[in-house]
């Protein structure tokens, strides 16, 4: 076949805020990387608001500027300053009216939007709507990697994503996605384009976050569709993985508006770690995934510190996915309020202690606890009996190393191979002749052999 060309879309946030989480460069490093090993000679293009950090962490793909792809989909986008003059009545349903004229008449909704930009664009919108349409037109594939973005702490992300699938599959492009994690997502609008689009896409993985597979199959999707394969990430982690078992702690917590961690229960989580760290004579390390200003993981792990390392930056070095693996690799355990630092431990074998105090964060770890089934145990922050249950999963997880490990290196293959067989199996619907094409079938995959 003549060269390929895949526009790849991510979990990362865009402007400032884009690759300043970890967890979501090492999903898009393994979709990249895995890509090019389908198609070497592919044409990759990312979207991305910044060509510098693409050009740090994936060199090999080609950035594709990231428009608004749902753009129209805002309150604003055509009724403007207008809109104050209008009774809210009315702005409702002309929301309502748009929307709807956008299910079902999609082209006539991009087009009513291009018009649009082209009489009126301040943020310069247009430009990279226009790049965007052409490389869409041109491309063989879209793929979504790795995220944890369908829920409901991500209305915009999800609105953008679903615009990003919609206007590909409307030009009859193959869509598919890796590494998903769904839910818990309850949001009107964004279920409702969820039933329009997510159907069509040829394959869904998921990285296991406990009710993806059903609220999937509830906006539509058919089972033979949805495959569970395991978060991307896996795949860099467990190929850094150190031979021997680390001798430290390694610690974070994510405090931010999605995760209900308040500051009383950092307290009383950096006590129980202090407390540990000292009886067993051994560092805690910072394993910060997310440096955003509204969650930045180094701040809190400093607090956590506090007291027994003043001196500690909280990681504020440890700025790739290698460096962050390499740090997890020296721990012994790992205690996290964040999902990618449970992931980047699971992977090389290492126990995590998982803190949860939301619906969103609850179920990416009990999901963890499905696919890697020892080694990993979930914690509720709210329960009164904190102090007493951390210490104790702290204790049971350090004195289970040497047993817990191959079970979850087993495990973590597992998962590796049944992703890079969801990447096969699209690749087999492309271009069939070739000979590292295989047919999913949608049954397990053996482990590969540690």
């Amino acid at each position: 076949m003549s060269e390929m060309r895949v526009i790849v879309a991510t979990g990362l946030n865009s402007g400032e805020a884009e690759y300043k989480n970890m967890g979501d460069v090492a999903m898009l490093q393994v979709a990249v990387s895995r890509l090019f090993n389908l198609w070497p000679d592919a044409h990759i293009e990312v979207l991305t608001d910044s060509e510098s950090n693409l050009a740090k962490y994936c060199p090999g793909a080609s950035p594709l500027p990231r428009p608004d792809c749902a753009c129209w989909l805002s309150d604003h986008f055509f009724s403007g300053r207008f809109q104050r003059f209008l009774p809210k009545k009315v702005v409702a349903q002309l929301n309502t009216l748009k929307r709807t004229t956008g299910f079902y008449w999609p082209s006539f909704m991009e087009f009513a939007a291009i018009l649009r930009l082209r009489f009126k664009d301040s943020n310069g919108v247009r430009k990279k709507y226009d790049a965007f349409v052409t490389a869409i037109n041109d491309c063989d594939l879209v793929v979504v990697c790795g995220s944890g973005g369908f829920a409901d702490s991500c209305r915009q992300w999800n609105l953008y994503i679903l615009g990003v699938m919609a206007a590909a599959l409307r030009r009859d492009k193959v869509v598919a996605m890796f590494g998903q994690g769904i839910g818990p997502l309850a949001d009107p609008l964004v279920l409702s384009w969820a039933k329009q689009v997510l159907p069509k896409v040829t394959l869904i993985g998921l990285r296991g976050t406990r009710g993806g597979k059903d609220l999937l199959e509830q906006t539509g999707v058919s089972p033979s569709s949805i495959v569970t394969t395991g978060d991307e990430a896996i795949e860099l982690s467990n190929a850094i993985r150190s031979t021997d078992p680390g001798t430290a702690i390694g610690v974070n917590l994510r405090v931010a508006s999605y995760s209900g961690v308040e500051e009383h229960t950092t307290k009383v989580v950096g006590s129980v770690l202090r407390e540990f760290a000292r009886q067993h004579h051994v560092g805690i390390l910072p394993i910060p995934i997310a440096t955003h200003d509204y969650a930045d993981d180094r701040k809190t792990v400093q607090q956590l510190l506090a007291g027994f390392d003043n001196e500690s930056d909280g990681g504020s070095t440890l700025d790739t996915p290698q460096k962050l693996i390499e740090q997890t690799a020296r721990c012994r355990i790992v205690v996290t309020g964040a999902y990618h630092a449970a992931v980047f431990a699971l992977a090389q074998g290492i126990p995590a202690i998982c803190l949860s105090n939301s619906p969103y964060y609850l179920a990416k770890f009990e999901g963890l606890e499905d696919l890697f089934d020892v080694g990993c145990t979930t914690i509720a922050l709210d329960d009164p009996q904190l102090t007493t249950k951390l210490t104790a999963a702290m204790e049971k997880a350090w004195n289970s190393v040497d047993h817990v490990r191959l079970p979850l290196l087993r495990a973590a293959a597992t998962q590796i191979e049944r992703g890079r067989s969801a990447y096969r199996h699209i690749r087999s619907l492309l271009d069939p002749s070739n000979i590292l094409s295989e047919k999913y079938s949608g049954t397990e995959t053996e482990p590969t052999r540690i």
